[in-house]
């Protein structure tokens, strides 16, 4: 009825096939009907990144050529800074849950504009490739750009995901008796589409709002959440609150995505009972490619090994690692390339940017720019991005694999290793660690960590870092990855 009623409601406000509705707002029950509301009326939804810069969220209000834009009462002052050069921007809807005052120029207020639409909207048919949402990416270079879907991929990536985790045998399995809970933004790839799987399940959902340690482990336990995916940033965080610290998370399935998924945080998670697996995608993937399976056999470390994996593709996903020729290379688990997806919901484009399309599909296959690898059974792991690889003494090390090394060293609760210009070897990598409480610096220990690893032979003799700098948190971008560049740049 909701929906039926939020669609009548833009509607009597102009919004029309074609037309972009786009949405500021944190993870809500009104973001989810927007979800389905404005797509299902032949409408285009641009889920707004509220943490972009205030100017680069004004170019994708401008870009996307939005109509009509829903905004959180909360986020007032950042359209106000903005408002006087919206371009397309017609008409605003507040979204608010004590609503003082209406502001100027708003149509009105969320809910009192669905407590006076009619229920029975007549939502139209069209064809299934019709465009349903579009959002930007937040590359670190250049302005971003505009990634869009149809509704025949935001049906098709959902039934996929569902039967990869509705038949997972012992880890990771998601069904009718779990509860949902996002801790992905709902602005970041639909918060990578699970909010469409549990509707299509029928699962009890749970939304957050802000991401407040205190705020997400109380829904956690008061809710009975089982199952949620975030960024490890996010894990870490709840798992050394002070609230975290002494919760029961017994059970609960948590996929980590957006970066990689450190040895060090799989432990100490596995060690709470916590179900913890790796996912795998990007922004123009819709964005699940791969999920890690781990089963239920093997030793603490075994569980470790499986868990962090890249994974195995879900079902109608191809993968490929290829060589700069873009010629197929050995599935050995060892050889490493690019690698290259086909899939039947990725994006087929960027938004009014044809030349970056035709890069992204050079050759028909979609160029993640990952590094990984492909062993017999079809299993990925990447490697490193190609823009972060470090290349010192003649060969590449992964930032990833010694990031992830690092983070098992008893001291340290984060780690991002980044390669700096050297005049002999060319690139070096150099170490930004965060230390748990109660420890201190100590780089020896941590470069004795990492050699004691190389002379075992599990990683490069090059990777021991020659620098070590600890910092009180690491740089990172809008939606909680690493920002390597910004380390460069602050390093340089």
């Amino acid at each position: 009825l909701r929906i039926g009623r939020l669609a009548a409601a833009l509607a009597a406000l102009g919004v029309r096939p074609g037309s972009t509705v786009a949405m500021m707002d944190y993870d809500s029950h009104r973001y989810l009907e927007a979800f389905f509301a404005v797509p299902m009326m032949g409408a285009v939804l641009q889920t707004v990144n509220v943490r972009l810069a205030p100017e680069q969220i004004l170019y994708t209000l401008n870009h996307a050529r939005a109509d009509l834009l829903l905004v959180n009462g909360e986020f007032l002052p950042l359209l106000a800074a903005i408002r006087d050069q919206l371009e397309t921007v017609r008409g605003f809807i507040l979204i608010a849950d004590d609503p003082a005052a209406l502001p100027a120029g708003f149509a009105g207020e969320y809910e009192a504009l669905l407590a006076a639409a009619r229920d029975d909207y007549d939502f139209p048919d069209f064809d299934e490739n019709t465009r349903a949402t579009t959002f930007y990416t937040t590359g670190t270079t250049g302005l971003p750009k505009g990634v869009y879907f149809s509704h025949r991929q935001l049906v098709l990536h959902p039934l996929a995901t569902a039967a990869a985790l509705g038949t997972a045998p012992d880890s990771g399995r998601l069904d009718r008796g779990d509860v949902y809970m996002p801790i992905t933004p709902m602005f970041h790839v639909h918060a990578w589409g699970i909010p469409y799987v549990a509707t299509l399940l029928g699962i009890k959902q749970v939304y957050p709002g802000r991401y407040e340690p205190d705020t997400l482990l109380r829904l956690i336990a008061a809710e009975q959440v089982s199952f949620s995916h975030c960024v490890p940033t996010i894990l870490q965080m709840l798992l050394t609150s002070p609230a975290g610290q002494s919760a029961d998370l017994a059970g609960w399935k948590v996929v980590i995505g957006g970066a990689a998924l450190p040895k060090g945080l799989a432990a100490a998670a596995l060690e709470r009972g916590i179900d913890v697996f790796a996912g795998y995608g990007m922004s123009e993937t819709c964005p699940i490619l791969t999920l890690a399976r781990a089963g239920s056999a093997g030793d603490a470390a075994a569980q470790v090994e499986a868990r962090v994996k890249t994974g195995q593709p879900i079902p109608l996903v191809e993968l490929r690692t290829v060589d700069e020729d873009l010629r197929d290379l050995p599935r050995d688990g060892r050889t490493a390339g690019e690698v290259l997806v086909r899939a039947p919901w990725l994006t087929q484009g960027y938004l009014d940017n044809p030349e970056a399309g035709a890069a992204l599909w050079a050759g028909g296959y979609l160029h993640t720019g990952d590094i990984g690898s492909l062993d017999a059974g079809g299993t990925l792991q990447i490697t490193d991005r190609l823009k972060d690889v470090i290349k010192t003494g003649g060969e590449w090390i992964s930032s990833l694999d010694l990031e992830s090394l690092i983070s098992q060293h008893p001291s340290v609760s984060e780690a991002a290793v980044v390669g700096v210009p050297d005049e002999k070897w060319g690139e070096r990598p150099r170490a930004l660690v965060v230390l748990k409480p109660g420890h201190a610096p100590d780089p020896e220990a941590l470069r004795a960590w990492v050699g004691q690893a190389a002379a075992e032979g599990r990683i490069s003799r090059y990777a021991v870092p020659e620098a070590i700098d600890f910092v009180a948190e690491l740089p990172r971008t809008s939606v909680g990855k690493l920002d390597k560049k910004l380390m460069r740049q602050r390093l340089a």
